[in-house]
């Protein structure tokens, strides 16, 4: 992946061809615990902050308009409509669109966003994954509404794997009751989980092929630059902002006359 160094910084993937990015946090205008690019209405932020902070990555990205919900770790997929982009509902976890212009957003504080674009069908996805989203298998049922809902090909598919909790800091001290049998071959030490790769795995059983996915293999706890929860339980009792990671496609021509303006 490549570093985008401009305000704000983000990471992108070589092999997505459609706008796309995965802030860091540093480029906005919150304060404090949520300094400085916070993309969430939802950790105790100012609302007029957060929404600057949206604008800022929408304009960086190219796009006008921007879609998010609530998340939950669910394994609920929204199929994002104009109506979308005016409110932020609740009890989704992976969102699907066509349309030109809207971005899709996944808030993140270690969790992972899954990027996804089908060039070839005009249609990209964004999948919120904590580990309840991996034991749920979100990434593998999104995939298939892909193909079910818009005639995707899993295999032509491209997939990014966002900055995120990693193998180095992702301790299941309850793995045994928390995870599956099949996920405890990717505990690196004792008590400690590989999800980059938990989530490969889940991307290769859904038929996307190895070379069409990128990971960016950075731990958000590890490094300063990105919001974590995890290191904010440490610090400040778990307060924090969210990073964010947006995936669209290209914003059409006005000469189009497509309905959002």
């Amino acid at each position: 992946m490549q570093l985008k160094d401009i305000s704000p910084p983000y990471h992108t993937s070589h092999l997505l061809p459609v706008p796309h990015g995965m802030f860091s946090n540093a480029g906005g205008v919150s304060n404090e615990l949520f300094a400085s690019l916070n993309l969430s209405y939802h950790v105790g932020d100012l609302p007029d902050l957060v929404q600057t902070n949206r604008n800022r990555a929408l304009a960086a990205l190219g796009l006008r308009h921007l879609v998010s919900v609530n998340q939950v770790h669910s394994d609920r997929i929204l199929l994002v409509e104009e109506e979308h982009a005016r409110v932020e509902l609740k009890g989704y976890d992976a969102l699907i669109s066509t349309l030109p212009g809207t971005g899709l957003l996944i808030q993140q504080a270690d969790c992972q966003a899954i990027l996804l674009s089908a060039p070839q069908s005009g249609v990209v996805a964004s999948i919120h994954c904590g580990w309840r989203g991996s034991v749920a298998g979100i990434i593998g049922k999104t995939i298939q509404c892909l193909q079910e809902k818009y005639a995707v090909p899993p295999d032509s598919l491209l997939a990014a794997i966002s900055p995120s909790l990693g193998p180095c800091c992702a301790e299941f001290i309850h793995y045994r009751k928390e995870l599956p049998a099949w996920m405890h071959a990717y505990q690196v030490r004792p008590h400690y989980f590989d999800f980059w790769a938990i989530s490969r795995r889940q991307l290769l059983d859904a038929g996307v092929l190895p070379a069409h996915i990128d990971m960016a293999a950075i731990c958000t706890c590890c490094h300063p630059q990105f919001f974590s929860y995890r290191r904010a339980s440490k610090t400040s009792n778990g307060v924090t902002g969210r990073n964010g990671s947006i995936v669209g496609l290209p914003a059409a021509s006005e000469s189009a006359g497509h309905g959002m303006k």
